[in-house]
């Protein structure tokens, strides 16, 4: 599956789902993003069932300013709308395969009970 392109007009649509939707903030001139995209590329042709996504932090920078981003290559990953990992830093394959299957694993009822009492309190 291609990755697909994340502006602020289709963020929040392709985030807000259910599902898993990994998000690479990257941007054309930084080397690691460029190391990374391979890697992220050969991940989404074999999860076909995830959403890969991309934002260019230079096309879209009031979306990059909104995560705070301030490191790229900043690997997000949204399950069902929530956001349940963040890290700056490119990943080695194996990572990001380890991640992937950590985040499947996710019990999403006690991420959202998790969710709803750090936000009441």
């Amino acid at each position: 599956m291609a990755t697909v392109a994340l502006t602020a007009e289709n963020f929040e649509q392709t985030v807000s789902g259910e599902g898993i939707v990994l998000v690479d903030f990257w941007a054309s001139w930084c080397g690691p993003c460029r190391a990374f995209a391979p890697v992220y590329e050969r991940a989404s042709e074999k999860h076909s069932d995830l959403t890969f996504a991309k934002v260019d932090t230079e096309a879209e920078q009031l979306l990059a300013a909104e995560f705070d981003i301030r490191s790229i290559p900043t690997i997000m990953v949204i399950r069902d709308g929530i956001m349940v990992f963040s890290q700056p830093g490119a990943l080695p394959e194996s990572a990001l395969e380890s991640l992937i299957s950590q985040v499947r694993a996710l019990d999403m009822d006690e991420v959202r009970k998790h969710v709803t009492t750090n936000a009441s309190s």
